[in-house]
C-alpha cells in the first residue's frame, strides 16, 4: 500500500524555514509540505536558487495572511566576487573570471556605509519581475529582449564584514522589493570595479528569522491595529453582517478582531464593515 504523503485535516501553522543553496523556493516548499504532511501551504518572499536563508511558510488559513504580515525591513548577508562577470549578476550565469586590483579597505568601508539611502536602479533581467505577464527571467533565459523599468529601493543600514581579496562580505538592511544583486552593482560602480554576487543569505524579514522552524503566533506579526467588537461573538462565528456602531474604533481602515479561539480581519470603509478574513482559527 502506498504511504499517504499528506493529511486531510486542516493545519494552521506559521514558521520560518532555512532555504538551502541551489534549490528554488517552490521546490523547497514542496519538501516542507511533505515534511508536515499537508499540501495547503504557501511562502512569502521568493529567494533565488543560488540564495539561501529565511523563507516564511504558512499552512492552512494562515497562508492567507501574507499581505498583512510585518515583513520589512529585510537583512541580507552578501559576498561579492571581484573580477567575475555574469549575465544574471550572480554565479548562475558566469561569462568570465578576471583578476581585479585590490581595493583600499578604508575606501571600501566608506562606500559600503555610503549605500545607506534611497537608490534608483534597474532590477536584474534574471528576476521574477513581470513584463507583459511574463517573468523577466523566463524571457532572459529564452534569449528574448528584456527591458526593465527603473525601481527604487531604500537601504536602512549596512555593515562591513570582511575583505579577503577577491571577496567582499557585507550586510544590508533594505526595503521591500530590493535586489541585492543590483545593490552590489551600485557598490561596484562606486569602487570602479566589476564583479558579481557569489553568495546571498537572507537573515530576516522584519521580525521573522530562522529558529529551527518553531511555531509562530501570527497575531505577533500582523501589521494591523487591534479593534474591539462590542456585540455578540456569534455574528463573527456565523459570518453575519457587522455594524460599525458595535466597534470600539470606527475610523476607516483595516483591523484585527480577536476572540479566545479565532480572529478576524475587517475593513471599515465609510459606514460599511467588510470581512477581509473571517474566523481564522488559533491552534
Amino acid at each position: 500500500m502506498q504511504k499517504r504523503l499528506y493529511d486531510n485535516k486542516q493545519l494552521n501553522k506559521l514558521i520560518v524555514v532555512n532555504k538551502p543553496i541551489n534549490r528554488s523556493s517552490n521546490s523547497y516548499l514542496n519538501e516542507i509540505k511533505r515534511k508536515y504532511r499537508n499540501k495547503k501551504a504557501g511562502f512569502s518572499g521568493t529567494l533565488d536558487p543560488f540564495a539561501c536563508g529565511c523563507l516564511i511558510v504558512a499552512f492552512g488559513q494562515y497562508s492567507k495572511l501574507f499581505n498583512y504580515l510585518k515583513k520589512t525591513p529585510k537583512t541580507y548577508k552578501a559576498v561579492i566576487w571581484l573580477g567575475t562577470v555574469s549575465k544574471s549578476l550572480d554565479i548562475e550565469n558566469i561569462d568570465s573570471i578576471n583578476n581585479e586590483e585590490k581595493i583600499n579597505e578604508e575606501l571600501l568601508k566608506k562606500e559600503i556605509k555610503n549605500l545607506i539611502g534611497i537608490h534608483e536602479y534597474y532590477p536584474p533581467k534574471f528576476s521574477a519581475k513581470k513584463i507583459n505577464g511574463k517573468r523577466a527571467y523566463a524571457m532572459a533565459r529564452n534569449g528574448e529582449e528584456v527591458e526593465m523599468k527603473k525601481s527604487k529601493m531604500e537601504i536602512f543600514d549596512t555593515k562591513f564584514i570582511s575583505y579577503r581579496h577577491p571577496f567582499i562580505t557585507f550586510e544590508a538592511t533594505v526595503s521591500e522589493g530590493s535586489y541585492i544583486r543590483s545593490l552590489a552593482q551600485i557598490l561596484l560602480r562606486k569602487l570602479e570595479r566589476v564583479g558579481t554576487l557569489s553568495f546571498l543569505n537572507r537573515l530576516n524579514e522584519g521580525k521573522f528569522k530562522f529558529e529551527n522552524e518553531k511555531d509562530l503566533n501570527p497575531l505577533e506579526y500582523l501589521d494591523l491595529k487591534e479593534n474591539i467588537y462590542l456585540g455578540d461573538k456569534s455574528y463573527f462565528e456565523n459570518g453575519k453582517k457587522i455594524q460599525k456602531k458595535f466597534l470600539k474604533i470606527q475610523e476607516e481602515g483595516e483591523y484585527i478582531i480577536r476572540f479566545d479561539d479565532f480572529f478576524s480581519i475587517i475593513r471599515i470603509d465609510k459606514d460599511e464593515v467588510k470581512y477581509m478574513l473571517n474566523k481564522v482559527n488559533l491552534n
